[in-house]
């Protein structure tokens, strides 16, 4: 992957983020907001985004994240405090969550490490730096799960 590729995966990162939290705010399905950030956000905000995001990886990520929501939210509620629901966590944390988990759960070409690193530098875009280890640790667990062989670890259980 060259540089220009990881910048526009990047910036597709951040834009899902921000479109997650729009869905989860308005209800607009991914259709919709798939459709509005193309028409309206990219290529026009280049002080929000590090460079013109990759639209087939944010589509995925914005239209994979809520098709399998229901399995990322269950796998994300394993690594919260006893007594802690998802709903409970930060609109934006959850967002970011749930775009890595999806990519960590659907997305192997993109190594773990690599999934892990992006969205803890994206934390910081939001401002989310007292998460960051909140975010780091469930995105570490979850990665150490789903992708072991990454990690030179046994598979676990039930796993692939």
């Amino acid at each position: 992957m060259t540089k220009l590729d990881s910048t526009a995966r990047t910036a597709a990162r951040l834009a899902a983020i921000q479109a997650l939290y729009q869905m989860e705010i308005t209800g607009i399905d991914a259709d919709g907001v798939s459709e509005e950030f193309s028409a309206f956000r990219f290529g026009r905000e280049p002080e929000v985004t590090p460079g013109e995001p990759d639209e087939a990886f944010f589509s995925d990520l914005v239209h994979g994240v809520p098709s399998r929501q229901e399995e990322i939210d269950a796998a994300l509620t394993t690594f919260l405090a006893a007594n802690w629901r998802l709903s409970r966590v930060d609109s934006i944390v959850r967002a970011i969550l749930r775009c890595g988990a999806y990519e960590l759960m659907a997305r192997k070409d993109v190594p773990a490490k690599v999934v892990i690193a992006e969205y803890m530098d994206l934390a910081q875009a939001f401002h989310a730096d007292q998460e960051s280890p909140f975010i780091n640790a469930a995105l570490d667990k979850l990665a150490h799960r789903k992708r072991a062989p990454e990690f030179d670890e046994p598979v676990p259980d039930g796993e692939f």
